[in-house]
């Protein structure tokens, strides 16, 4: 028999949005991650904020929000408040019962600058890695590094001459037409006037050149979870330089080695990592010079594993980009940027390690 259309609303409701999210969700093994990770940064928070005053919506429920828009690809704020007055999993998520009124956008802007002031993003990553190795599931002596591009909040129109002379088009448009070809433009000569901190730079010969920064990941090798990471200016030796920041903050209790591709094979990068005491597994570059990389380091077995390891750095920034929401920026300057590239890499973590939980009790079932 044929259902016919119901138009008529209840009046009144006797669920709640627990009992709508099914018991083997996915959210649910990283709600208590998440939660688990927030409680540990709770005296960071209490410092935030004045103790006088009207209440603020929590730190905890704005970071769980930009874990919630990172997870699901929501690609601005002002439509992650719009879908949380009807989405009844993301309600569940940051434990808003149906009747609570959502918070309006303006609440991430209001309170962007005291997060970023007091490094939240890279404590909750520091927070989850180190829950990540109280289950075993890092590796403290065998890490890959490598960086990618990631596309500024700028267009190309805004690359214009630092002196403030004309590059053609009319300017009585909102939006002119402008003609680069044949044009000489660098970031000595031009900036642009969207994002000052981004820079003009290109994948590799051959390729087109765009306006980006530079995200860099510091992977350990046992399960492929980002152990650190950085952003910088993109310029010819941002790869290496990050490299060598994120190194430092390894804990060097023994010799550890770090593999990374040939853009890393210089005789100066070789020298400073085996002065942090770090082992550089990277690919050799016979391009036309020496490599820096001889047979003391290829002669071992663990040099071929580090270079097959290695590549599993690539699904970390594949990841960030597709559904991490990190292949065109939303925000323009380099420390927020950064921040966010921090948060999308704490909520690759958390996905990684809610997915190994899983494999390792379906193993032991």
């Amino acid at each position: 028999m044929r259902g016919r259309e119901q138009q008529q609303e209840g009046m009144f409701s006797y669920l709640s949005p627990e009992s709508r999210v099914p018991t083997d969700h996915p959210l649910r093994a990283i709600r208590v991650y998440a939660d688990e990770a927030l409680r540990r940064m709770s005296r960071v928070f209490s410092q935030m904020y004045s103790e006088r005053g009207r209440d603020s919506v929590p730190p905890e429920t704005l970071l769980k929000s930009t874990l919630l828009m990172a997870l699901y690809s929501v690609r601005s704020e002002r439509l992650f408040c719009e879908m949380l007055d009807y989405n009844l999993l993301f309600r569940w998520f940051l434990g808003m019962s149906i009747d609570d009124a959502s918070f309006d956008h303006s609440t991430f802007s209001k309170n962007r600058a005291r997060l970023l002031s007091h490094k939240v993003a890279p404590r909750f990553l520091g927070v989850i890695v180190r829950m990540a190795r109280r289950k075993n599931l890092v590796s403290d002596e065998h890490f890959t590094v490598d960086g990618t591009l990631i596309d500024a909040w700028a267009s190309m129109k805004s690359f214009k001459k630092k002196d403030g002379s004309s590059d053609g088009g009319d300017r009585s448009q909102s939006n002119p037409s402008v003609d680069f070809h044949g044009e000489q433009r660098s970031n000595e000569t031009h900036a642009s006037t969207t994002d000052p901190e981004a820079r003009l730079a290109r994948k590799g010969k051959g390729k087109e050149s765009r306006l980006a920064f530079m995200g860099h990941a510091l992977m350990e090798n046992r399960n492929g979870l980002v152990a650190d990471v950085e952003v910088l200016q993109a310029h010819g030796t941002a790869e290496r330089d990050a490299a060598l920041v994120m190194m430092e903050s390894i804990p060097v209790n023994q010799s550890v080695t770090v593999g990374a591709d040939k853009g890393y094979d210089t005789k100066d990068f070789v020298s400073e990592a085996r002065n942090l005491n770090v082992t550089p597994q990277i690919a050799q570059n016979n391009n036309g010079r020496r490599s820096a990389i001889d047979g003391r380091t290829t002669r071992h077995a663990g040099y071929l594993i580090s270079q097959r390891k290695r590549k599993r750095v690539e699904e970390i920034f594949g990841w960030m980009k597709t559904v991490g929401g990190m292949r065109k920026l939303r925000h323009r300057g380099l420390h927020l940027v950064g921040w966010m590239f921090t948060f999308a890499a704490a909520a690759y973590n958390l996905v990684r390690i809610r997915n190994l939980a899983t494999a390792i009790a379906g193993a032991n079932a």
